[in-house]
C-alpha cells in the first residue's frame, strides 16, 4: 500500500503540471477539469495524451483516459479502451454516443435498476429520450430526472477539488466461508469494529454519524446490506444489523464480511460518537 500511494502522489504531480481542477476518485483515478490549460493550444486530446507518456516515463505504468465535455461521459470513455488507451468523445459526438450507449454503464445503474430498465423496454440512450420524466420518476423515483438529464446530455457537475467524504467501512473476503453467527460476530468485534474506528476517528473531527450498516456476501456471491440511522456507534446495533443480514441468506455460509457508517457535515463531539470502544 506504502508503494501504490507514493506512486499516487507521482501521477497526482503529474496532473499539476497541466491543472489545479483535479478530483480524486480514487489513488488511481481523477477528474481533471482541463478547459482553461496552456498547453497543446488547449486540446484535450492531445493533453491527455501527454499525461499517459509522462506517467509511462515517470513510473514505467500504463495509464489509460477518457476526454468529453461531461465528467459521466469522460468516466465512461476512460473504460473503453483500457488497458493502455485513450478515448475521445468531441462536443459533436455526445449525442450520437449517448444514444448507442447501454445504460448499464452510466454512473448509478447497477444490476437491479438495469434489470428495472430493461423490463419496462429500455435498453439504451435513444431508449430515455424518447421517453419522458414523468415515466422515468414513476418508476425510478428522483434517479429518474438524473438519468433523463444524462442521456440529453446534461451534466453540470464541475470538477470538485475537495470532497466530503460520505462513508467510512473495512470488510474482510475469508480464505474459509463461515457458516456460524457466533463466528461472524467475534470476527467483526475483533478484526474489523476496531479498524473501523480507526480508519473514521480523522472524519468525525469535522463530520457526524449518520447510519451504520453491516454487509454481507455469501458462497454463491449473493451480496445484502442492512443499514439503521443512527448518530452513535453501539456494540448492539451492530450486532442487530449482522443478524438480520445473515438470516437473509437463510443458512447460506459467508465469505465476505463489512461494517460501514454513513458521514453527513457538522462537527460533533467525537467522544460521544465513540462511546462503545471506551
Amino acid at each position: 500500500m506504502n508503494v501504490y500511494k507514493d506512486i499516487s502522489k507521482q501521477v497526482r504531480n503529474i496532473f499539476k503540471k497541466y491543472t489545479d481542477l483535479i478530483e480524486p476518485l480514487s489513488l488511481d483515478e481523477a477528474y481533471l477539469e482541463v478547459t482553461d490549460c496552456s498547453h497543446f493550444q488547449g486540446s484535450a486530446t492531445r493533453i491527455a495524451q501527454d499525461i499517459r507518456n509522462q506517467i509511462y516515463q515517470t513510473t514505467g505504468l500504463t495509464a489509460s483516459a477518457g476526454v468529453a465535455p461531461l465528467k459521466f461521459l469522460a468516466k465512461i470513455a476512460s473504460d473503453e479502451n483500457k488497458p493502455n488507451g485513450q478515448f475521445v468523445i468531441t462536443p459533436s459526438e455526445v449525442i450520437p454516443f449517448i444514444e448507442k450507449l447501454d445504460l448499464g454503464k452510466i454512473s448509478g445503474v447497477g444490476k437491479v435498476t438495469l434489470r428495472k430498465l430493461n423490463q419496462i423496454g429500455l435498453f439504451t440512450g435513444i431508449d430515455i429520450r424518447n421517453s419522458n420524466i414523468e415515466f422515468l420518476q414513476l418508476h425510478l423515483g428522483k434517479f429518474g430526472r438524473v438519468l433523463w438529464d444524462r442521456c440529453n446530455g446534461i451534466d453540470n457537475r464541475k470538477v470538485e477539488t475537495s470532497r466530503v467524504r460520505k462513508s467510512v467501512g473495512v470488510e474482510n473476503t475469508f480464505n474459509e466461508d463461515i457458516s456460524t453467527l457466533w463466528a461472524l460476530s467475534g470476527y467483526m468485534h475483533d478484526k474489523l469494529l476496531p479498524e473501523l474506528i480507526r480508519r473514521v476517528n480523522v472524519y468525525l473531527k469535522t463530520q457526524t454519524i449518520s447510519k451504520l450498516g453491516v454487509k454481507i456476501k455469501f458462497e454463491d456471491f449473493v451480496q445484502t446490506t442492512k443499514e439503521i440511522k443512527h448518530s452513535n456507534l453501539e456494540n448492539k446495533l451492530f450486532d442487530e444489523l449482522l443478524e438480520e443480514a445473515f438470516s437473509r441468506g437463510k443458512g447460506k455460509a459467508v465469505r465476505l464480511l463489512g461494517v460501514h457508517i454513513g458521514l453527513d457535515e457538522g462537527s460533533n463531539d467525537i467522544s460521544k460518537q465513540l462511546d462503545l470502544f471506551m
